[in-house]
């Protein structure tokens, strides 16, 4: 027999307590489901809350104390629900899918279709996985509001950046390009030279060149929720978000500017039946004696 790697045993563990068949092919029994109860829980300093996928709206202004002009992004948290759980008794790990949007059948693939009609949730038109904790983990169809989020606490967002094409490197690094009067013919906006001479006699590798700009996935980190609003599923964040207006973007806690577990609802927040209308108030973080948005980043 051959010898298996340590990391492959370690990935197929799971795997074997699955299920137990017979001779006859027949199962002798099974591992029984996980039963997800949605209630709310007490987060550790350990625990790993699901994301949110928002649609980027666009781009609008505050004014501070002192009169200058902050940039604010304004994100739309269409319709968020619970799509699948991931679970270490089948696909090895904890995870959640969430589906953003609505998606008419005949603008989806038959696979998808299905994946949708298996977990009996309606057709979503933006699905992403966001790794979690096992006491994060919240049963399909879940529906996640802006509520998710606490005015005042650091998020990171994921989007892709706006294409641009190929350029040149003077738009794409910044280069200053060949000197504008004498001695230059027809080559103002080249790079210069990109090698060298018999040693070692190659261009290097990761050598800044002309080539496609934009349309990738980036992440701007440590972003100040300033406002939320749960009667339009609305969230105003402090500085700018990648991508155009209308791209997808994908909102999870900060990692490096973690916010204080006891004000965050875990594992989401849930909406209570008393008192729906105080709920849909428009929330603003406390700006406090520190003005936050003059503070730098």
């Amino acid at each position: 027999m051959l010898a298996l790697s340590r990391g492959l045993i370690s990935r197929l563990a799971p795997y074997q307590y699955l299920r137990r068949f017979s001779t006859e092919g027949s199962i002798i029994d099974e591992v029984p489901s996980r039963i997800i109860k949605p209630k709310p829980g007490v987060m550790s300093p350990n625990s790993k809350r699901t994301g949110l996928i928002a649609v980027k709206c666009g781009m609008s202004a505050l004014w501070d104390k002192w009169g200058a002009r902050v940039p604010i992004t304004m994100l739309w948290v269409d319709d968020n629900i619970v799509s699948q759980v991931k679970t270490v008794e089948k696909e090895g790990f904890f995870a959640l899918q969430i589906g953003c949007g609505q998606k008419k059948e005949k603008h989806l693939r038959k696979p998808e279709v299905g994946h949708f009609r298996a977990q009996g949730v309606t057709l979503k038109r933006k699905l992403k996985e966001f790794p979690v904790t096992e006491d994060a983990l919240l049963p399909v169809g879940t529906s996640l509001s802006v509520r998710h989020f606490v005015p005042g606490q650091f998020v990171d967002v994921i989007g892709i950046t706006k294409g641009k094409g190929f350029q040149g490197v003077m738009k794409k690094y910044g280069f200053s390009g060949m000197p504008a009067s004498h001695g230059a013919s027809k080559s103002h906006r080249s790079l210069g030279s990109t090698g060298q001479r018999d040693t070692p006699g190659r261009v290097f590798k990761g050598k800044k060149m002309p080539g496609r700009m934009g349309g990738q996935q980036r992440t701007v980190k440590n972003v100040w929720v300033y406002k939320i609003d749960p009667a339009r599923n609305l969230m105003w964040v402090k500085g700018q978000v990648p991508g155009a207006e209308g791209n997808f973007v994908f909102i999870k806690d900060s990692v490096y500017k973690k916010p204080d577990n006891s004000i965050l609802p875990f594992p989401t927040y849930f909406l209570p039946e008393d008192d729906e209308l105080a709920e849909l108030e428009p929330l603003v973080a406390d700006l406090g004696e520190i003005d936050p948005f003059m503070v730098a980043d």
